[in-house]
């Protein structure tokens, strides 16, 4: 894909103009962009390759794209240029120009999902953006001078630009086209990962290498060494394998329903990553936020996913544990069957649990005081034909989805309990270590 770069102007150290009152990011509907990301559910769900961590990367360059196309139209707001050390001489806007920042997303949002699928679009996948992004912008457009529309879409998609090119050296940039990474070869030993279904090879075992948005994502949080594998049946480990057992040959009804609730499997839904993001969307609607506070959820919320599951993947494959069901058909009982399909990678810590604690924490920052608590209904899963869940705070959703992986007998606790840990602490990095806008609307 060519990636052309606009004649806007790039100044890392020049700060964000202060917009006039009458052309706020905040006076804008945030419809549009909610709108994109829930065809970027679709993109993941449908489009070859893309497995947990690629899906949680796309979702992080859309997320900064589309917050950085409209950051200048927040006030006090600073750009992640020069805050996340990759982004540097990032397009501003004109001086003494108008921009509709919504158009500007719009732009930003659509040219950003193009590059990140880009190779394994399909033609009718590759048109639906095409008229998602018409649709968006012929709402957007009525009242709007022809000027300001194209020098909003031309801001936009130098966003999306020059954020892809960094993008580029990454660690993970195509990675949907070989998702194994191969070649790749398997350590053998006892404790390690062997495969639990047909695939013969982990998923992404180099994804831990890749350059996370905040450094210490993945250089401080690291997480701590699991019970020592031993298959002495007296042994610290061996129990921690029969609590798997006990659970899934105990299971209850409700608890089955919540296994599959949170599968979040690859190709059958848009993964954790786009579970947890329709969390946000339907949240973000029910609030009627405007396109400021969108803005800034998602992008948090993308950089904390992006970071999450570069630094779950890199203790994957330095712990390199077998799983549970793996350690159980060997151990205790050759015909254990998990309530669904195992992961093909290692087991230590949960993916889901590292994701979901993460954005438990975005969550808390956007929605209450700082305490987590919040009623609210997840209807996200209807969609996949399941029931609506409850939750009070969203420590329980977080608890919620980290149960369910032992509940299937996919995780075992220490998988989940660590996983929650490490996931918090990249959630709270986001929020604390990045410099974001305050009194959103």
């Amino acid at each position: 894909m060519v990636v052309v770069l606009s004649a806007c102007h790039k100044d890392n150290n020049r700060s964000q103009p202060t917009p006039s009152n009458q052309n706020l990011t905040r006076n804008y509907d945030a419809t549009t962009l909610l709108n994109n990301f829930t065809m970027l559910c679709r993109l993941s769900k449908s489009t070859a390759g893309f497995f947990p961590p690629q899906v949680a990367r796309a979702y992080g360059y859309v997320g900064v794209a589309a917050y950085e196309a409209v950051v200048a139209g927040i006030p006090g707001a600073k750009s992640l240029a020069g805050q996340i050390p990759a982004l540097q001489n990032l397009p501003h806007p004109e001086s003494n120009q108008t921009y509709n920042w919504a158009i500007s997303s719009n732009a930003a949002a659509t040219q950003m999902m193009r590059y990140m699928f880009d190779l394994n679009l399909t033609p009718a996948s590759r048109s639906a953006i095409d008229s998602i992004e018409s649709a968006n912008l012929a709402a957007l457009s009525n009242g709007v001078s022809q000027d300001v529309i194209d020098r909003s879409v031309q801001f936009g998609k130098s966003i999306s630009a020059a954020i892809y090119t960094v993008s580029t050296t990454d660690g993970g940039h195509q990675s949907y086209v070989d998702p194994y990474q191969l070649p790749y070869t398997l350590p053998v030993a006892d404790y390690c990962w062997i495969p639990t279904g047909a695939a013969k090879q982990p998923i992404s075992p180099y994804w831990g290498k890749n350059r996370a948005f905040i450094a210490a994502n993945v250089d401080n949080v690291v997480p701590l060494s699991h019970t020592t594998f031993s298959a002495d049946p007296n042994s610290s480990f061996y129990s921690k394998a029969m609590e798997v057992y006990n659970q899934v040959k105990n299971n209850t009804q409700e608890q089955v329903q919540i296994v599959k609730f949170w599968a979040d499997d690859p190709f059958n839904t848009c993964t954790p990553t786009g579970h947890t993001f329709n969390i946000m969307v339907q949240l973000l609607k029910e609030n009627k936020v405007t396109l400021e506070k969108a803005s800034v959820a998602l992008a948090k919320l993308a950089i904390a996913e992006n970071d999450a599951f570069i630094s779950c993947w890199k203790g994957k494959y330095q712990y390199m544990l077998i799983r549970p069901v793996s350690y159980i058909k060997q151990y205790i009982d050759p015909s254990f069957t998990t309530v669904i399909g195992t992961p093909g990678f290692p087991s230590y810590t949960s993916g889901h649990s590292y994701e979901i604690g993460a954005a438990a924490q975005i969550f808390t920052a956007m929605f209450t005081n700082g305490d987590g608590n919040y009623d609210f209904t997840d209807y996200s899963q209807v969609q996949y034909g399941y029931t609506p869940r409850h939750y009070t705070s969203f420590a329980a959703m977080a608890l919620e989805c980290a149960n369910s992986r032992f509940y299937g007998g996919i995780h075992y606790t220490e998988d989940n309990t660590e996983g929650l840990r490490c996931g918090a602490l990249i959630g709270n990095n986001v929020n604390n270590m990045l410099v974001w806008p305050t009194n959103l609307k």
